[in-house]
């Protein structure tokens, strides 16, 4: 649906040139929800710009639905918009129209009538459900439901890929998961392909199937969900998996611990799809003579099956403890020692 090949965009300014995005090559299934994931300057705004042509590559091209989107223009690019549209950060609504004319804008401008505008709009409006505000204007409206309308919107002339640009970093945290939980059934209901930037691992590992991880304009780490929290690569995925997978404290909890008990070992378990659910805590204590103590833990899903973390303090007689690290690896559960006395 979407391929990047060799693409770099260079941007002149008064300090000299400045690489936005430095070579980068992608190709992004049909149907798939790919995210892309840095901090901010990592270039990802930049690339999903150049998915519409609101960005021209320097270098290297830009195919969107088998469109060279980054060599065409003029009319052939706006009739190549109407298959690739956005929703934004800051919703970037009409606060002059409701939620039905909002809807309705770009069904105006592609000329569609008015019976057959209605008719759009009204399916429109029970698919992101937002029935009873469909004379509302946008600052009658809470975040969340201004995104519903942002989401409908760029859904009215039934695109085949939606780019989402930070579009639920201005958002609660339960909000946020009600428009993700609506992005992945868009997804499945339509067959929609969709493109999300964010510096929110949460939002990654809520709804899309693969990452881009981007760092100084180029793409370092790249692969399945599952894969990339289960095997993070470079220290800056490192620090997006921790995001998630744990606490703050987690560190000043464990350096703690072993200052009191000065022995023993601080492990940190990662469990990927059916060994998530295995009792291997259990298993453990009944085959070795140590004790444990769970620090901190958490199990979530992704798009691609369950990933947990388990933090534990395993105590008692070296050889044990020894013998008990091996035996978790040996049930198919990632094992890394964080402090080792």
């Amino acid at each position: 649906m979407i391929s990047i090949q060799n693409v770099r965009k260079i941007f002149s300014g008064k300090k000299g040139e400045f690489k936005a995005v430095d070579d980068v090559n992608l190709e992004i299934k049909d149907g798939e929800i790919f995210g892309v994931i840095g901090y901010s300057g990592a270039g990802k705004s930049t690339l999903i710009r150049m998915l519409n042509g609101l960005e021209i590559p320097t270098e290297g091209s830009v195919t969107v639905a088998g469109r060279v989107i980054s060599k065409i223009k003029g009319a052939e690019l706006r009739k190549a918009r109407q298959e690739i549209s956005m929703i934004f950060q800051h919703f970037n609504l009409l606060w002059s129209r409701t939620v039905s004319e909002n809807i309705a804008f770009p069904l105006e401008i592609a000329g569609v009538k008015g019976a057959e505008r209605k008719k759009r709009v009204t399916e429109l409006i029970k698919l992101v459900g937002l029935e009873g505000r469909e004379n509302a204007y946008p600052s009658e409206l809470s975040g969340g439901q201004k995104q519903r309308v942002g989401i409908a919107r760029a859904l009215a002339n039934n695109p085949k890929v939606l780019l989402c640009d930070e579009a639920t970093s201005a958002l609660d945290p339960q909000t946020t998961d009600s428009i993700l939980e609506l992005l992945v059934d868009i997804n499945k209901r339509l067959g929609l392909t969709i493109v999300l930037i964010t510096h929110e691992m949460h939002v990654i590992r809520k709804i899309c199937h693969r990452v881009a991880v981007m760092e100084s304009g180029r793409v370092v780490e790249l692969g399945s969900v599952l894969d990339v929290f289960k095997n993070p690569q470079q220290p800056i995925t490192k620090r997006f998996v921790q995001q998630v997978s744990e606490n703050e404290d987690t560190k000043e909890t464990a350096d703690h611990l072993l200052e009191r008990y000065n022995s023993g070992q601080v492990v940190k378990l990662t469990f990927i799809g059916e060994s998530a659910e295995q009792p291997v805590i259990t298993n453990l204590i009944r085959h070795h003579q140590v004790t444990v103590n769970i620090l901190q833990g958490q199990v979530a899903q992704t798009q691609n099956g369950s990933y947990g973390t388990l933090f534990i303090h395993i105590d008692g007689d070296e050889k044990e403890v020894n013998q008990a690290v091996d035996f978790i690896r040996s049930q198919q559960v990632g094992v890394e020692v964080v402090t080792n006395d």
